[in-house]
């Protein structure tokens, strides 16, 4: 069977799908899209990882397709409706990158609370700011609100609660006695309550057209002044003109986005020369140690897939 790969594989699992199958592998693919879509008209399978948008002329040329391998957890690039009206099987990482992403939150907002970590260039100048930055806070005995309490989420729980944080989340798809919850000790809330109790938000929800601008102007109002906002999820669910609004007037500590509306961020955009706001290039479930395990179980089930469609 063809198997289409227009994004980067690591070298092992790559040669594990070479062994097995005929396998176009060229990542140079992805910023030519008549070529990809010429790639893919005779392919029983494409894997991606987030920037392939699987949708219009693209999936409309995978006549043949049955099988889509998604390096990651987010759906929002792939049209999963006509694929599972196509009877396309749509492979994601479920799980593989949940410690990168967790250390991520916590470590980022350990660092948004203490406030200390920027002063390098002024301690090398011998400006010596230790008064200035004395305020910061721990983490110990701080609330981690946790919008969204699925796979990641309970992983950052879990660490979470090894640095003695109070657990509460917002999560529309459980009840208050799931065992999900009772397992890591965490109160279920509505959002609204999460935001108003919460020092550290984060949000592991998908994009979709509930959780587009979940967190607005509006919701922004409702959190703590000194509270901080981590989002390693997915760009949309925050506004960002709104969170660079609340974080140059002083109502809101910190914030972290590692996801955002356009990727890469463009001229112009509302997030430049913001205050104590850390951006990262969509990198939270990203390292060395997760690229191995989300290849390794894409492909896994990725020649399961094929396996049972030959």
């Amino acid at each position: 069977m063809k198997i289409v790969i227009p994004e980067v594989l690591l070298e092992g699992p790559l040669a594990r799908l070479q062994a097995q199958h005929t396998v176009h592998y060229e990542p140079a693919l992805l910023g030519q899209p008549e070529r990809l879509i010429d790639a893919v008209r005779d392919a029983d399978c494409i894997i991606i990882r987030n920037r392939t948008q699987l949708r219009g002329a693209l999936l409309d040329a995978m006549t043949r397709c049955r099988v889509v391998g998604r390096q990651g957890v987010g759906l929002d690039n792939i049209d999963t409706d006509t694929c599972r009206a196509r009877g396309i099987e749509v492979i994601p990482a479920i799980g593989a990158n949940a410690r990168s992403v967790a250390e991520y939150v916590v470590t980022t907002a350990m660092m948004l609370l203490r406030g200390t970590y920027g002063a390098s260039a002024a301690v090398a100048a011998g400006t010596w700011p230790r008064a200035s930055l004395g305020n910061g806070r721990e983490i110990y005995g701080r609330t981690l609100g946790i919008i969204g309490f699925g796979s990641i989420g309970q992983v950052t729980a879990a660490l979470a609660r090894r640095m003695e944080m109070r657990l509460v989340a917002y999560d529309p798809s459980l009840t208050k006695d799931a065992p999900a919850l009772q397992e890591h000790d965490c109160t279920l809330l509505p959002l609204d309550e999460v935001l108003a109790v919460s020092d550290v938000i984060t949000l592991h929800m998908p994009l979709i057209e509930q959780t587009r601008h979940l967190i607005n102007a509006a919701r922004l109002a409702r959190m703590k002044p000194d509270a901080v906002l981590i989002n390693a999820a997915r760009g949309g669910i925050v506004d960002e003109p709104a969170l660079a609004e609340a974080l140059r007037a002083g109502r809101l500590h910190g914030a972290a986005l590692d996801v955002f509306e356009t990727e890469p961020l463009g001229p112009g955009s509302a997030l430049a020369e913001v205050p104590n706001l850390l951006l990262t290039p969509h990198i939270a479930g990203v390292t060395a140690d997760s690229e191995v395990r989300v290849s390794n179980l894409v492909v896994d089930r990725v020649l399961a897939a094929l396996e049972r469609l030959q």
